[in-house]
């Protein structure tokens, strides 16, 4: 419990049992205070293990989730179009820059994380494993979907970890951005011809199952929900994301003239909260584990970058002296 009485209550989760009581307490206790919890300062292993996991996972959706859209820049409709979509592009690897400088303050250095990533051994968001078919597909990306990013960094840029909470901040204040320009491309759709209406319902339609699966799997079968929000790394389940998402943007679409794929959808006036037909968590599942439309090819694409990139690297980190005539 905080601030006083049994701090082993934490101890049902799996490697606490072997932590210093005390700093386990006063550890607790700060974070029950609201105090950020920086890089020198003591955590329990199993802290740091969580927040690895989470922040290189979030990392590695931002560089993954470049490449949906990034294959459009060349095909968006309009110079103005290409430009935005190319900085918002730009934005997205910029953010993995900052989470894996984030998660490299726990221990693990960004060319561990690079290689558990395009080696398989990591996880990333399951929505970028979709195929972006059409114009739509982008529009849908980058209004709902970075919607949706918004409303998990919102909540845990006031969480307890320092680095990651200030990384978050400076995310966030661009994802607003990136907002904005998907409404724009979103009601663009709505208000132009009858097929383009068609592609964006199509769209919508297409993405609407991996929208969902989004946020996670219901917090009853979380396996870590718990943990993370005990301690303030996580600061909503994914049901509450889920919900919040739904309470914002399903009357925005709706507005729009656009239906959703789900004939159970409904908010139920007393309880206030999102009744919708359940996703396939299977396929979420398959998908997370490597078995979605698109895992290899995304994986495939960062090896290749990886490669191409390795001289560079190579070049950065030789000793200048190496290549240095001295002087006579």
């Amino acid at each position: 419990m905080y601030g006083g009485g049994n701090t082993f209550e934490s101890a049902k989760f799996e490697g606490l049992e072997n932590e210093d009581p005390q700093k386990l307490a006063e550890f607790e206790a700060r974070i029950e205070r609201g105090e950020k919890i920086e890089p020198n300062d003591w955590m329990p292993q199993m802290y740091k293990k969580q927040l690895i996991r989470m922040i290189e996972q979030h990392a590695h959706s931002e560089i993954i989730g470049a490449l949906p859209e990034g294959t459009w820049i060349t095909r968006a409709p309009g110079f103005k179009r290409k430009l935005a979509l190319m900085a918002k592009v730009q934005d997205e690897v910029g953010h993995a820059q900052l989470l894996y400088s984030a998660a490299e303050t726990l221990g693990k250095s960004r060319e561990q994380m690079i290689d558990d990533l395009i080696e398989g051994k990591s996880k990333y968001s399951n929505i970028f494993n979709y195929p972006a078919f059409t114009w739509a597909d982008s529009c849908f990306i980058s209004w709902l979907v970075d919607a949706g990013a918004i409303v998990n960094q919102l909540a845990n840029a006031r969480g307890s970890y320092g680095p990651y909470c200030r990384a978050l901040d400076r995310i966030c204040a661009e994802e607003s951005f990136h907002l904005k320009y998907g409404h724009h491309c979103v009601i663009h759709m709505a208000t132009g011809t009858p097929k383009q209406r068609q592609m964006m319902q199509e769209a919508i339609d297409r993405w609407w199952g991996p929208m969902m699966h989004f946020f996670g799997p219901p917090d009853k079968v979380s396996v870590h929900t718990e943990v993370l929000m005990k301690w303030k790394v996580k600061m909503a389940s994914n049901d509450e994301c889920r919900n919040q998402f739904l309470d914002m943007y399903v009357p925005k679409i709706w507005e729009l003239g656009f239906t959703i794929p789900d004939p159970n959808l409904k908010k139920n006036p007393e309880t206030k909260k999102w009744e919708y037909t359940e996703p396939d968590w299977d396929e979420f599942k398959r998908v997370i584990n490597g078995d979605g439309p698109c895992n290899a090819e995304r994986l495939a694409v960062r090896r290749v970058a990886e490669e191409r990139g390795k001289w560079v690297r190579q070049a950065l980190l030789t000793p200048k002296t190496k290549y240095v005539t001295p002087l006579a």
